[in-house]
Parts: C-alpha cells; sequence; structure tokens
C-alpha cells in the first residue's frame, strides 16, 4: 500500500483493520464489531488490543492525532474511516 507516494509495509491484522474501516467510510466500528470481524471473535476485555492496532496504523500512515487523515475516532464508541467530506474544507 502507498500513502502520498511512500509504500507503506502493515501487517495482515493493522491490514485487515483499515480494510475493515475503509470498506465502510463514515461508519463507526465498536472495538468489539472490529475484534469480531478481524479476530473473528469478541474480546470485551481486550478492546485495547484494538486501540493499539489503530495507533501503529496511524503511525505508520503518518497521521498526527490532533487531525487525523483516514481514521478517526468516536470517542467513548470507537473508530471510523474518514469520509472525503468530512476533511473538505
Amino acid at each position: 500500500m502507498s500513502v502520498d507516494g511512500r509504500e507503506i509495509a502493515l501487517t495482515p491484522l493493522e491490514f485487515e483493520i483499515l480494510l475493515t474501516l475503509a470498506q465502510d467510510p463514515g461508519v463507526v466500528f465498536t472495538r468489539e464489531q472490529l475484534m469480531d470481524r478481524v479476530w473473528g471473535y469478541r474480546d470485551y476485555a481486550g478492546g485495547r488490543v484494538v486501540d493499539s492496532h489503530v495507533a501503529r496504523i496511524r503511525r505508520k500512515l503518518g497521521e498526527d492525532g490532533v487531525e487525523p487523515r483516514f481514521v478517526r475516532t468516536v470517542h467513548g464508541v470507537g473508530y471510523a474511516f474518514r469520509e472525503e467530506r468530512e476533511g473538505a474544507s
């Protein structure tokens, strides 16, 4: 995968998380939904694993936590892939 002409190496799990989010831009996925879709099970106590993977994805994509270009956090809920119009000025 590449971003701004720069190759990005994602692990299979990182790729699956990003793909899951990107297939439905704007749709907010809870940590549990992501675990179910990517790992194939729900572990309500293990949602922090998702947070760690999303943090690594963001670092690799060159995102800052204030204005992410791709993956946004919906506090208290989960994550969503940013829709094009969200980032438009």
